[in-house]
């Protein structure tokens, strides 16, 4: 046979190999990761639910989601295990992440109102009555009417006067 044949069926097994040396490399790293929990460690679901480590099976774990919820838990669930700062200041927050940099906004519109204009018992008046003046498309009184065909079309059409 030739090589330049085989050197494509070379190449992607060689691919193949390195693919599969990878992720077997990120799957032992995983379950060191689980394997380092322990009963009050912070972790991270891989659906993105921060709790903490109650009880560990040999394929479940115990999470406390919330003071006294309790939910079981594989344990290829865990996606993260967080050390004690970083799970503090996700789930806890610091002073730094609770700073709001947006004004607040009052219950009511007074404040927002105050100073604005002059407060007057009267509303404004509309002027609702008829002008003079045509509106739109509307010819003036003294201008002619064009006139239209008494069949209804217009010059171009077909059977126009």
């Amino acid at each position: 046979m030739n090589l330049v044949t085989l050197l494509p069926f070379i190449v992607l097994i060689g691919a193949m190999f390195l693919m599969t040396r990878s992720a077997k490399k990120k799957q032992q790293a995983a379950a060191q990761m689980r394997n380092e929990m322990t009963p009050g460690t912070g972790v991270r679901t891989i659906g993105g639910m921060y709790a903490t480590v109650k009880e560990i099976g040999e394929d479940t774990v115990t999470l406390e989601v919330a003071p006294g919820v309790h939910a079981i838990f594989a344990k290829n669930a865990i996606g993260a295990v967080l050390d004690d700062e970083e799970y503090n200041r996700i789930v806890h927050g610091t002073p730094d992440d609770l700073t709001i940099d947006t004004p607040v906004v009052p219950d009511d519109a007074s404040s927002l109102t105050e100073g604005d204009a002059p407060k007057t018992d009267e509303a404004p008046k509309l002027d609702l009555g008829k002008s003079d003046e045509p509106k739109g498309d509307e010819p003036k009184a003294d201008e002619p009417k064009a006139e239209e065909p008494k069949d209804g079309k217009t010059d171009g059409e077909p059977g126009a006067k």
